[in-house]
């Protein structure tokens, strides 16, 4: 009691923490903790061990890979259906318009768009962890699967073959140009989702750590930059060749400039006047979001208005205005991708896989952290690995998690990813019953909706100002992810930045400073 006294005393008198505890050697250290020798295991007896499973750990498992399992059984529909019929129907008119315009970027026809939007997305609700991404088709990644395509099938390739003097405007053209870019797509996405399977299998959902916030907003300002200038000729209305691999972003902007006196008026107005109403309705819903009970959908808008205009004008007729064209009814049965295409793309697959995952998992984290719930890393790549793997069957490109998409998801009051598969059923009912009506819907406006979707994008170059006064390193970091990403092309920039961050970790551990 005296003792405590004093102790109390000191904490007084020296504003200080007293601390006691009692001195131990090896012998009393085992003693207190009655520490017990481990027996020594053989390999075999270790294997054993490893791969016994018990009817709790074989549940346990089941849960693990199903998460709809552990969540759907407990789902309180009076609470959460609502909010998700609301939310799904939200995000279902997002997912429409977005997958016909990202199929553009990723240089396949737009209906494939369609089928990205609905076969991942449905997947996801059975396999992920996050309650309130919504995946499919979004724009980097898009941009990327197009990259590649427009290398393994360049227009030089398919014109052999051609006598026409006019091979460029053949339909048999197009259509063997698009077969093949489909092919490559689709068989990047199934090579993507089996590197993202093998690496959740792994557990080795922590690689997503190496790819840090300047060098991944460094990254998607470059590509941001990249989508902006392959959508500029369907917005002027020419037609210029598309270009990828180093340098890519700066032949395009010359094509561009070397035909923009070929600039289709009748195009440039409606693409003009779309990005107009976009840029208002994000405004509104941004001024007034706390008051409008959903977010007003002006991509769907923009897009029915512009197929009603374009056809009640005929403007692929009679201003020769490009089209989004024909959208086969129905869906494509499954067919096996090109494995003999993998070595030549191998290393792209590689890059979309960890890039697409990063997304991923960085956006579910967020909603995880602000809904006071646990996402599991690996299961998220085993989950995209399923969504593109399997939807690459069904002809499908790589998709991961969408921003704009996800917030609005989250914002309408989605609580599960019930939300998510509503919105794949809206996007399945387009394909299935009412694709066809929107054949005359001009190209101009897809690239309208791509354009104003960069937005957020566009106002990372603010990253600048905030790392000079913050980090000098991290400054460092996303210059070069920037710098290297545009002009190298996405793939080799992703590398580069990479290894430059590997070099600043190196560099930090040897500055007794940092």
């Amino acid at each position: 009691m005296e003792h405590a006294e004093e102790h109390e005393a000191c904490l007084e008198q020296t504003q200080r923490y007293c601390v006691e505890r009692p001195i131990y050697n090896q012998e009393l250290l085992q003693a207190q903790l009655h520490r017990r020798e481990r027996t020594p295991q053989t390999l075999r007896q270790k294997i054993t061990h490893s791969y016994r499973c018990s009817s709790k750990k074989a549940k346990s498992h089941l849960y693990s890979f199903l998460p709809i399992l552990k969540w759907l059984p407990r789902y309180p529909v009076k609470e959460y259906l609502l909010g998700d019929i609301i939310s799904g129907i939200s995000t279902g008119v997002m997912q429409l318009p977005q997958g016909l315009a990202y199929a553009l970027l990723a240089a396949v026809p737009p209906v494939f768009g369609l089928y990205s939007s609905f076969y991942p997305v449905f997947l996801y609700t059975f396999f992920g962890t996050s309650k309130h991404i919504s995946i499919g088709t979004f724009a980097v990644i898009s941009m990327m699967v197009g990259g590649v395509a427009v290398r393994q099938v360049p227009d030089e390739i398919i014109s052999v073959g051609y006598n026409s003097t006019n091979v460029t405007d053949s339909f048999e053209y197009y259509h063997a140009r698009d077969a093949k870019r489909v092919q490559v797509a689709v068989t990047l996405a199934f090579l993507s989702g089996i590197i993202q399977l093998c690496l959740g299998f792994l557990r080795f959902g922590f690689v997503a750590i190496y790819l840090t916030e300047p060098l991944v907003r460094g990254f998607t300002t470059a590509a941001a930059v990249h989508v902006f200038t392959s959508q500029l000729k369907y917005l002027l209305g020419i037609k210029t060749k598309r270009y990828s691999g180093p340098l890519s972003v700066v032949y395009s902007i010359a094509a561009v400039l070397s035909k923009i006196t070929a600039t289709n008026i009748a195009a440039l107005i409606v693409g003009l006047t779309c990005i107009v109403l976009l840029l208002i309705g994000k405004e509104i819903n941004l001024r007034f979001k706390k008051k409008l009970p959903v977010p007003i959908p002006m991509e769907i808008i923009v897009v029915i208005i512009g197929t009603g205009v374009s056809a009640g004008m005929n403007l692929s007729e009679s201003y020769r205005v490009d089209v989004v064209g024909n959208i086969p009814q129905g869906l494509h049965p499954p067919a096996v991708p090109e494995i003999q295409l993998i070595p030549a793309i191998f290393v792209d697959a590689i890059a979309i896989a960890i890039v697409g995952f990063s997304m991923a998992v960085s956006m579910a984290k967020i909603f995880a952290l602000k809904h006071g719930y646990t996402i599991d890393g690996n299961q998220e790549l085993i989950a995209l690995g399923i969504c593109n793997s399997v939807g690459s069957f069904f002809q499908s490109f790589s998709i991961t998690c969408s921003m704009s998409r996800s917030l609005v998801q989250e914002s309408t009051g989605g609580k599960t990813q019930i939300a998510g598969a509503l919105s794949s059923i809206m996007v399945l009912l387009v394909i299935v019953a009412i694709g066809y009506l929107f054949e005359p819907l001009p190209q101009t406006v897809l690239a309208a909706i791509v354009m104003v979707n960069l937005k957020g994008m566009f106002k990372q170059f603010g990253d600048v100002a905030h790392f000079w006064r913050t980090s000098k390193i991290e400054l460092a970091i996303w210059v070069v992810a920037f710098v290297a990403s545009l002009f190298l092309g996405l793939d080799y920039g992703l590398l580069t930045a990479v290894a430059f961050a590997m070099i600043t970790v190196i560099y930090r551990t040897q500055r007794s400073d940092f």
